[in-house]
């Protein structure tokens, strides 16, 4: 129990960092549905959907590599070997990548991006961006290391932030400039093209973050084994394909849309909605986020204890217990949260998909919570077959149902994949690496989180209020089987007092 204590003490500080880096970026969501035009939300979001994939890539799986390998030294110098032997390795790959799209983009885009409905400008911002957030990926997993969640989060918390005011500036204080004082932005501002303006915002406060990691690159020798960097590679290729699985849910869709949707004039529209209402999913990903950051190493760690796979099974039950009540606090109070975050009518009629996304994604969470066992068993292999199994049902399932069911068949695709690559993997891993997952009360409460969003959801009830109302009964209906078998007052820190 205290090993499960102090993941969940460092999930609060890396979690809540993480929660109020993506709540700021949600705040931004009703900016960009207020001030971009659904085509153009459409594009953002299939142009970091390309990112995001190249991010994986380019990162090559060298933070869970640098965990591997840094935790099985002491001494200060070779500490400093692995740290500055993974970051050559990701600098170099970067660099590479950066070589060939700034030099040959024009015969890369006849194989990515046929669309001229997309400039080669916003493509130029994107490489910049994403390879600074490659490379820094690197700093930020030596933070964790060092167990420093405060300079961790301070720094995240300086991009978003900034992005946040830049965006602002761009979208809305340079607009209502323009109608009063025209002269005084002309030389920068073009308000015909306000998604170029978000991208540059991106740009700058991504570039003021890599300033605030100096420190971290800076102070020490720098050292490259070149048989260290074999090793590396060659365990963390496979978490590249791994990595690909992830990203698989959140961006392959979003890729394929525009190429398969049948009416190309409002192909990144009807994107652009999906996505918007894919934003109000993101609790879930946050949630998973915020548990991965203490997670990864804690799993190495608590590896040595002979409790260990006690601790494992403990941490999923509780993992999924509350994954479950973030999937009823979204859907039973969307009828509040979609005025939060769409300042626009024609995107309510993509909200449905929003339950079927986030139950998707927290598959995809307990898939990630059992990869446990080729990780410390060093099979990453089988991550790699996982990460193709998954790929390939929910790229299928986009190519085949998006030209007839549009966006639906974006949502059910990732469910689906993701359902489906989470029994194989639990299967599979209790031969190798065999935890005992109590899985008849993992069956329980998922049986009873779907069962009350059923209710909610068959029982009609017209007025919003009295809707809400209902909805809340439900949660609380919830929580309260929770803390009867589950999770006793009397052992809740606080709580407890009142019970002395």
């Amino acid at each position: 129990m205290a090993n499960a204590q102090s993941l969940l003490k460092d999930s609060v500080i890396y979690g809540g960092t993480t929660i109020l880096v993506k709540m700021i970026s949600w705040l931004m969501t009703p900016l960009f549905t207020a001030a971009l035009l659904a085509g153009d939300f459409g594009i953002m979001t299939s142009l970091y959907a390309y990112a995001a994939v190249f991010m994986v890539l380019l990162t090559f799986g060298m933070e869970t590599g640098l965990f591997r390998f840094i935790t099985r030294e002491t001494q200060k110098n070779k500490i400093q070997t692995v740290y500055s032997t993974c970051i050559f390795i990701v600098a170099g790959i970067v660099i590479a990548f950066l070589f060939v799209f700034l030099n040959f983009l024009p015969e890369i885009r006849q194989f990515l991006w046929t669309d001229e409905t997309i400039p080669d400008k916003y493509i130029y911002l994107i490489i910049l961006i994403m390879s600074m957030d490659v490379f820094m990926s690197i700093p930020f997993a030596y933070l964790r290391y060092q167990q420093r969640p405060i300079r961790f989060g301070v720094i995240k918390l300086l991009q978003v932030v900034l992005y946040a005011l830049f965006c602002v500036f761009f979208l809305l204080v340079c607009p209502w400039i323009e109608e009063r004082e025209p002269q005084l932005i002309s030389w920068f501002w073009n308000g015909e093209d306000r998604l170029y303006y978000v991208f540059i915002a991106n740009l700058l406060s991504t570039g003021i973050q890599l300033i605030g990691l100096s420190p971290q690159l800076f102070g020490f020798n720098y050292r490259f084994d070149w048989r260290l960097a074999k090793r590396m590679l060659w365990y963390s290729f496979p978490l590249v394909i791994l990595g690909l699985a992830g990203m698989a849910n959140q961006v392959v869709d979003k890729i394929v849309f525009p190429i398969v949707y049948p009416d190309s004039e409002s192909a990144y529209e009807e994107l652009g909605i999906y996505s918007a209402c894919f934003k109000i999913a993101l609790i879930m990903m946050m949630f998973t986020q915020a548990f991965r950051y203490a997670y990864d190493p804690f799993i190495f760690e608590k590896n040595k204890e002979k409790d260990s796979k006690e601790t494992y099974a403990l941490v999923m039950k509780y993992f999924v217990i509350f994954g479950l009540f973030v999937f009823l606090g979204v859907t039973l109070y969307l009828d509040i949260i979609k005025y939060l975050f769409l300042r626009n009518e024609m995107y309510y009629r993509g909200l449905g998909t929003v339950s079927v996304v986030l139950m998707g994604e927290l598959f995809f969470a307990v898939y990630y919570n059992l990869s446990i066992w080729y990780k410390l068993t060093d099979k990453t292999y089988w991550g790699s077959i996982f990460s193709i199994i998954a790929f390939v049902i929910i790229f299928a399932i986009n190519i085949l149902f998006i030209p007839k069911y549009s966006f639906w068949a974006c949502a059910w695709a990732s469910l689906i994949g993701n359902f489906v690559v989470m029994l194989i993997s639990y299967f599979v891993g209790q031969k190798y690496f065999p935890v005992k997952y109590d899985l008849k009360i993992l069956g329980f409460y998922f049986g009873l989180a779907l069962i009350l969003f059923a209710v909610s959801y068959y029982i009609p009830i017209e007025n919003q209020w009295l809707h809400i109302g209902f909805n809340t009964v439900l949660v609380f209906i919830y929580l309260f089987v929770v803390i009867k078998k589950d999770i006793p007052l009397k052992e809740i820190p606080f709580v407890n007092r009142f019970f002395k």
